[in-house]
């Protein structure tokens, strides 16, 4: 990588940073660095949420998919686009009236006001095992990039660099400091995918007559594509917007609760049409790249078995001059990053106010507390950091943890909310009987009916003992029904 390229990417890099190091200054409470002290604008939410949920299954993930089946692969971020509107319509009224009434911090803090302290404790607990997992996700992801686009990183070092550089201003800033890093980040990627990525690769590819001749056609149309596929990734990724921290992180830092649904239908957009295709149409490039032996000069010929998630940095690496070659890297990292620090904040917030706020009282002290978040933030970072040196795909580890707390948190939210009766027996043993069946068929690779994913098991097991004993040890009434 040329000098000028590696000083932008620094130019960029010390730019987050600072970043958080101005809020670190401004900051002064828990308000504060978990949920922006409540007064964000929708603009700034919107495109921090957007670029939340694309990062690391966008910038890897979703170019995997363009490279394995082509335009299809958009099918998978069109699911985002239903789970934002859902959400904003059915959801955020009734989370946005409880947030503003009771000033709580996380998601879990929603159970113990519907159920109970100790449903609300294993919420906690399910949230920030799957929030650690996905935070593993993004930072493996920005290894991959890291690695495939300089010729002398390995895979280990890059992890390890990027990741400390996500993890540290995310401790020191706070929400504040994810989220304008996110803007920031969006904004980047936005204008170097629009601008750089996708017409140069266009035209180095050598353009429609050359993808028509290299590729089947299927991979030209969106029906190249199973049936159950779009079910599993519209089962593991719909609820997620009933159930992540990171949303809910951003709709209490809203100032209104209109104002966040007018965030969440913004951010729909962006999710499917606009980034969908941008990033398969690019990972479809990578294949007619790596299909015409443009890959061979670095030990990637058309005979081999390739890393479909590894084509799209490496079709960066060989197009892109000096100069855009940063610009561009620094769009996907950007990507990544902006998923990953929202992670990290994520799971931060569920085990001080959901786990060990249970186990010992918070520090009184405000700014006690304040470093006290910091060090927890900190740590949840090196502990993705360590996950992440161990695991190999992205996309599958993003789905996993997606699966995990979806199978989990899905149904006890959707009895909170939308039934005239909450258990709290039904709603612990829901989160435990759904979990443990999708974790379970998932470790144990059962094969399922029709390539089913494990979590629609998850999910209708949680379902049905949820009904079952909300029948037979009836408990506390959803006050808002």
């Amino acid at each position: 990588m040329h000098i000028i390229d590696i000083i932008i990417m620094t130019v960029y890099m010390l730019t987050v940073m600072g970043i958080g190091v101005y809020f670190w200054r401004k900051n002064k409470n828990a308000d504060d660095y978990y949920v922006g002290g409540r007064s964000m604008n929708k603009f700034a939410i919107s495109l921090s949420v957007v670029a939340t949920d694309v990062g690391g299954g966008f910038s890897i993930g979703l170019g995997g998919l363009g490279f394995l089946m082509g335009l299809s692969g958009s099918w998978m971020l069109f699911t985002g686009l239903l789970g934002a509107w859902l959400s904003a319509v059915f959801l955020i009224p009734k989370a946005g009236k409880l947030s503003s009434k009771l000033k709580i911090y996380t998601f879990p803090q929603l159970f113990e006001y519907f159920y109970s302290p100790r449903v609300a404790l294993l919420a906690g607990i399910i949230s920030a095992i799957g929030y650690i997992g996905f935070t593993s996700s993004q930072l493996l992801a920005v290894a991959k990039l890291a690695s495939a686009t300089f010729a002398d990183l390995d895979m280990t070092t890059a992890l390890i660099g990027m990741g400390a550089i996500a993890v540290m201003y995310t401790a020191i800033g706070g929400l504040k400091a994810v989220v304008y890093t996110d803007v920031v980040q969006w904004i980047v990627l936005l204008t170097g995918l629009i601008l750089i990525g996708i017409p140069l690769a266009y035209n180095a590819i050598g353009g429609i007559e050359v993808i028509r001749e290299t590729l089947p056609p299927e991979f030209l149309t969106l029906n190249n594509i199973k049936w159950y596929t779009i079910v599993n990734w519209a089962v593991t990724i719909i609820p997620i917007w009933f159930v992540g921290m990171t949303l809910y992180q951003r709709l209490y830092a809203s100032r209104t609760p209109k104002e966040a649904q007018k965030a969440w239908y913004i951010a729909g957009i962006f999710e499917w049409p606009i980034m969908a295709f941008m990033g398969v149409i690019l990972g479809l490039f990578a294949r007619v790249a790596f299909e015409n032996g443009m890959f061979a000069y670095i030990g990637f010929s058309q005979d081999q078995i390739m890393d479909a998630e590894m084509g799209l940095p490496l079709l960066l690496r060989t197009i892109l001059p000096v100069g855009l070659m940063g610009l561009m890297i620094a769009a996907y990292f950007s990507a990544v990053m902006s998923t990953a620090d929202s992670c990290i904040m994520a799971a931060s917030g569920n085990i001080e106010s959901d786990i060990l706020k249970k186990i010992r009282p918070l520090p009184k002290n405000k700014r006690t507390r304040l470093i006290q978040s910091q060090l927890i933030t900190l740590g949840i970072g090196v502990l993705g950091l360590l996950i992440a040196l161990r695991m190999e795909n992205v996309l599958e580890l993003m789905l996993h943890s997606y699966a995990f707390m979806v199978s989990g948190l899905f149904v006890p939210v959707l009895g909170a909310f939308f039934t005239k009766r909450g258990s709290a027996t039904a709603a612990f043993w829901a989160m435990i009987i759904g979990g443990t069946t999708t974790l379970s068929l998932t470790l144990l690779s059962v094969q399922l009916p029709y390539s089913l994913d494990p979590n629609i098991f998850g999910i209708t097991a949680a379902a049905v003992c949820y009904l079952i004993l909300s029948i037979l040890f009836p408990g506390r009434k959803n006050v808002l029904a």
